[in-house]
């Protein structure tokens, strides 16, 4: 019954409340990016969009991945970026505002495309196999009640108390961190006997999604001739999941544990590799100033 309270009550009632922090953030005029700069936010949008799951999907094919641990990267790959990606890209001093547009947009498509994409890859994947329901219209109605309507709640706070949601924002952006951890902290201790196993595997396969995604992302963003501030924006939201949305799915929607532990490795891994990530990036700016 604790368990069944956990999944079904808390996890989706935290995810929530995190993005209502993320709505809290959010201003009309946040999205008038689209307009002022075109070219950089749908760059942004398409290779998170269709590069990652392809991504995913390679990796999966190169590391003989299987069955719900591979339908778990793809969800992770699937999934928007969240509020760290917003972080790590001030911290390399990006451009934050750009960030803040790409993850509140695909945050907004996700609940569509989501399943969608999903049960495509897994009928890919799956074939006759481990068959995993997957009812489309309702895991997009859960998905929309806990992502745009919170994300909504919080721009109409942020719009008639502003004061208020500059406040709330940041216990709750605190929140977030804490509670992936618990959450973390918690399928490892339930996987304990396998986390071994299941680290070596997939640990592997989400931080080649992490580091080849913000790789990919810089270079594209670089071909396309946006300026490095954009660059290190479009690299660092592509390169950054969000592993707790990731779990709720894997948990809540498709009560499958294994489809959790890929999202629990990145969720681990990708604090590391941001803050190395955010260092080269922010030392290379130096040394192209200085030369």
């Amino acid at each position: 019954m604790e368990a069944d309270i956990l999944i079904k009550i808390i996890l989706p009632a935290a995810l929530f409340i995190i993005m209502l922090g993320m709505g809290l953030s959010l201003k009309l005029r946040d999205f008038q990016l689209i307009i002022a700069k075109p070219k950089a936010v749908i760059l942004g949008v398409l290779a998170q969009m269709l590069m990652l799951p392809l991504i995913a999907y390679l990796l999966i094919l190169s590391l003989n991945i299987e069955g719900p641990l591979a339908i778990g990267l793809i969800i992770l790959a699937l999934c928007p970026g969240g509020t760290t990606s917003n972080l790590y890209t001030y911290l390399a001093r990006g451009d934050v505002a750009l960030s803040v547009t790409l993850t509140s947009i695909v945050s907004l498509l996700a609940p569509f495309t989501l399943p969608l994409i999903l049960l495509m890859f897994m009928d890919l994947l799956l074939g006759g196999g481990d068959k995993v329901d997957l009812p489309v219209l309702k895991t997009m109605a859960q998905l929309l009640v806990i992502t745009v309507i919170p994300i909504s709640l919080g721009m109409i706070i942020h719009r008639f108390k502003p004061h208020f949601a500059m406040a709330a924002e940041r216990y709750v952006k605190i929140f977030s961190i804490v509670f992936l951890l618990l959450i973390v902290v918690g399928i490892v201790a339930k996987n304990i006997d396998f986390m071994g196993n299941y680290f070596a595997q997939m640990g592997i396969a989400s931080l080649l999604l992490n580091i080849i995604s913000m790789v990919l992302g810089l270079s594209l963003a670089s071909a396309a001739k946006l300026n490095f501030a954009q660059q290190k924006s479009i690299a660092i939201e592509i390169g950054f999941q969000n592993g707790t949305l990731a779990i709720v799915i894997a948990l809540t929607l498709l009560q499958n544990t294994q489809m959790a532990i890929a999202a629990t490795c990145y969720s681990l891994l990708m604090f590391i590799t941001g803050a190395l990530f955010t260092l080269i990036l922010n030392r290379f700016e130096a040394r192209t100033r200085v030369s």
